[in-house]
């Protein structure tokens, strides 16, 4: 059994997503590519958007500091800090409105 800080791995990735060229930062908290449940810490500079991509599996956004919008060709879904979004199954887009972390959840389909 392992643990993580939360809360520590929020104000590492923040200030690595603030200072980095790209805006953004990740890391891997439990599982992988080839286990069934990941959970990945992203933490993204405001302004910047995780591009338009599907939908990996079932999957949520747990907004642990930060406001971000969930967004697809049809509707969108803002989250502030300690909400949990249900990311859509289509085609979708993660923008920080402000600088933001979240804890994305995958439990990926066969």
């Amino acid at each position: 059994m392992s643990t993580s800080s939360l809360p520590a791995l929020t104000a590492e990735h923040l200030e690595v997503a603030r200072t980095s060229s790209s805006g953004r930062s990740a890391h891997t908290v439990v599982g992988g590519h080839t286990r069934t449940l990941r959970q990945t810490l992203i933490a993204l500079r405001g302004g910047q958007t995780l591009d338009e991509h599907e939908n990996p599996g079932e999957a949520t956004v747990h907004v642990l500091s930060g406001r971000v919008r969930l967004a697809t060709q049809d509707t969108s879904w803002d989250g502030d800090t300690g909400d949990l979004l249900v990311v859509p199954d289509a085609r979708h887009t993660l923008s920080a409105l402000t600088d933001a972390v979240v804890l994305l959840t995958v439990a990926k389909l066969p």
